[in-house]
């Protein structure tokens, strides 16, 4: 259970049983990998990483690990995620399997490209 506000991912991280830091840290490195150019933040007192903007969140939960990709990769992986608890902007994938790494990498990397476009978008030319 997290005691004090966390500062950077790192100590977020530390603040878990074992067992859960290896599935943050399994998490974490599935999202940096996805997205290379992405740097680590922390945003309403989760891991985050933005790249363009905020691209993912994830944090901790007692039988879950909580994924916040926006509303808009809930909707494009929406047929991937049927056997999952989601929401919205949330999806919960159980501590009782094995994280979905590659369902993971899919959606880091289409708010990768999400965001780039949003900002290509905006630029004048």
């Amino acid at each position: 259970m997290i005691v004090s506000k966390p500062k950077n991912t790192d100590e977020y991280i530390a603040n878990f049983p074992v067992e859960i830091q290896l599935v943050l840290e399994e998490v974490r490195a599935t999202i940096k990998t996805a997205a290379p150019n992405a740097t680590e933040a922390m945003s309403y007192s989760m891991p985050a990483f933005k790249d363009n903007g905020l691209l993912v969140w994830f944090a901790a939960h007692t039988k879950h690990i909580g994924f916040y990709p926006r509303a808009s990769a809930i909707e494009k992986f929406y047929d991937k995620l049927i056997s999952y608890t989601f929401s919205k902007g949330a999806i919960q994938f159980p501590l009782t399997a094995p994280m979905p790494l590659a369902l993971i990498t899919e959606i880091v990397k289409y708010r990768v490209e999400e965001n780039k476009n949003r900002i290509n978008k905006r630029k004048v030319f």
